[in-house]
């Protein structure tokens, strides 16, 4: 790492785990629980049991019901799925891919301080690079490390073949952490698809930028993707309301996909803190 990164890695490193401590892994252990189920014991018949947990070997050598009981495996896999595409370099304030790397930090020392293992796949229209699931402090470093500098090597956004490779490398159910701006071809199909094996949240990236243009006469827009360039006239009232309308049918997309999928979505700014907003959404959205 060069000394500036390093500097940034240590300074997200320290503000996300003071975070953690103070706020969000409690949140957190209440949203998520182990898919499985643990054999316990076997202990005597009680009034309301439910017949099927009744251990009938155990009953018939004591001459008396008894039953098995059960703990909840607590150990998860949490995968960050997380959108590295060049739309990712905007941000008015702060880049997108600068709060997706606090973000990001934040969710995995909540994992860890929970005992789950954490692994990381970084996407543009391809898949850029797979870190697999793992636990410590070292690791999480690591993550930072590849959330900040990992380079971009894809023009676009695929968020479909982000979703196949999950697939491909996940095949037990796994939390997964879908971050993005979502300025991606639909990917109804595929967060179908993943959503049957796997339980997906996904955490929306905006820019104030990108939800209202101020009229101040003719800018030059680039597209960050493509490297497209375009002169917009700001201060015409035909091109905001276009401008407005677009924005508005790129949100109503985003919202029906996720509904469609039965995925719990947010949105976060980036001008804006994120701790309190993920910890009312994960005690909000328990299921």
């Amino acid at each position: 790492m060069t000394p500036e990164l390093f500097k940034e890695v240590r300074r997200i490193n320290f503000k996300m785990q003071k975070l953690v401590t103070n706020l969000l892994a409690g949140a957190y252990k209440s949203r998520f629980k182990g898919h499985g189920m643990e054999f316990e014991e076997v202990r005597e018949y009680s009034p309301g049991d439910e017949v099927r947990t009744i251990d009938w070997n155990v009953t018939a050598r004591m001459s008396s019901p008894y039953v098995k009981t059960f703990r909840e495996e607590r150990e998860l896999t949490v995968i960050l799925l997380v959108d590295i595409s060049r739309s990712t370099f905007f941000g008015s304030d702060k880049t997108k891919r600068k709060a997706i790397a606090e973000i990001g930090t934040l969710l995995s020392y909540s994992a860890i301080k929970n005992n789950d293992k954490v692994g990381l796949i970084l996407f543009s229209d391809k898949v850029e690079k797979y870190v697999p699931p793992a636990k410590g402090t070292r690791h999480i470093l690591r993550l930072i490390r590849e959330l900040m500098a990992s380079p971009t090597t894809g023009k676009k956004t695929d968020i479909s073949e982000a979703l196949k490779f999950l697939n491909q490398v996940q095949s037990k159910p796994t939390v997964v952490f879908l971050i993005s701006d979502f300025l991606s071809p639909t990917y109804s199909k595929a967060l179908l698809v993943s959503e049957k094996e796997h339980d997906i949240i996904a955490i929306r990236l905006l820019d104030p930028l990108e939800k209202k243009i101020e009229p101040e006469g003719l800018i030059e827009f680039t597209d960050l993707e493509t490297g497209e360039k375009r002169l917009i006239d700001t201060s015409s009232k035909p091109v905001l309301k276009f401008f407005e309308e677009q924005v508005q049918e790129r949100d109503v997309a985003f919202k029906e996909q996720m509904i469609k999928a039965g995925v719990p979505f947010m949105d976060l700014k980036t001008n804006e803190p994120f701790d309190r907003a993920l910890e009312r959404f994960f005690k909000g959205n328990k299921r």
